[in-house]
C-alpha cells in the first residue's frame, strides 16, 4: 500500500500525533528505594525492537559530590531470566542498550545492599523501546539531512513500527484466541466426563438398591 504524507516546513500536526500514539514507549520515572530493598520495572518489548536506558542516582546536594557509599546495582532482562543484557554491581549511574531477542515483557531491577545507617536513595530512570529509542538529532548530523528529510525519516519509522505492532497484536490475539478454545473445549469434556461420572453413580446405587430390597423380598 503506498500513502502520500503532505508536509509543510513547520512540524505537521499529523506527524506529532502520530509521534504521540508512541508515547507508552518512553518511560521516564523517578522512584526511592531504600537500603536492602529491591524494585523492578516491566516493559512489554517486541522482538528485534531497539531499547535504550539510562539510570542514575539523584544527588540531593548539588554543591557536593554523592557518598562512595551511595550506589545501586542494577540487572536488566527478559522476565523469564532466558536472557539479560545488563548487569552493573555498586554503581552511582549507567546505561544500557539491546536489541530484544523474544517478545514479550522485559524487566530493570534495582536493589541497594545492607547499609546502617540506612539510607534512601532516588533512582532517575529513562527507558525507550522503538522509535523513540533512536537519536534522531544524531542521525541528522552524521547523514547531513534537513528538518523536512529528517521528518519524512521518522515517519517512515513510525508507519513500520504501526505496522509491525498490529502485526504483533493480531497473532498475540491469535493465540488467546486459540487458548481460549482450547481451554473451553477441555472444560466442555470435562463436563460431560463429571455428567457421566454421576449418572454411573446414580445408576450404581439404584441397581444396589433395587438388588438390595429384592433379597429383602420388599419388593
Amino acid at each position: 500500500m503506498n500513502t502520500m504524507f503532505k508536509l509543510n516546513p513547520q512540524p505537521h500536526w499529523f506527524f506529532l500525533l502520530i509521534f504521540g500514539l508512541f508515547s507508552y514507549s518512553v518511560q521516564s520515572l523517578r522512584f526511592e528505594l531504600e537500603s536492602g530493598q529491591t524494585k523492578c520495572i516491566t516493559e512489554d518489548i517486541r522482538k528485534n525492537s531497539m531499547t535504550v536506558g539510562n539510570y542514575s542516582i539523584i544527588n540531593p546536594n548539588v554543591h557536593q559530590p554523592l557518598p562512595d557509599s551511595h550506589t545501586v546495582s542494577v540487572r536488566v532482562g527478559s522476565l523469564e531470566g532466558s536472557n539479560i543484557y545488563h548487569e552493573s554491581d555498586h554503581v552511582q549511574s549507567g546505561q544500557f542498550s539491546f536489541v530484544a531477542r523474544e517478545n514479550g515483557d522485559h524487566i530493570a531491577c534495582f536493589w541497594v545492599g545492607h547499609q546502617k545507617p540506612q539510607v534512601t536513595l532516588t533512582i532517575d530512570l529513562d527507558w525507550r523501546t522503538g522509535v523513540a529509542a533512536k537519536d534522531w538529532s544524531n542521525v541528522a548530523k552524521k547523514s547531513h539531512v534537513d528538518g523536512m528529510v529528517r521528518q519524512l525519516q521518522i515517519l517512515q519509522e513510525v508507519a513500520s513500527s504501526i505496522h509491525e505492532e498490529t502485526v504483533y497484536l493480531r497473532k498475540q490475539e491469535e493465540e488467546m484466541e486459540l487458548h481460549n478454545w482450547t481451554t473451553n473445549t477441555r472444560i466442555l469434556w470435562l463436563c460431560l466426563l463429571s455428567f457421566f461420572v454421576c449418572m454411573s453413580v446414580a445408576g450404581l446405587q439404584l441397581w444396589h438398591l433395587k438388588t438390595f430390597f429384592e433379597k429383602k423380598k420388599i419388593i
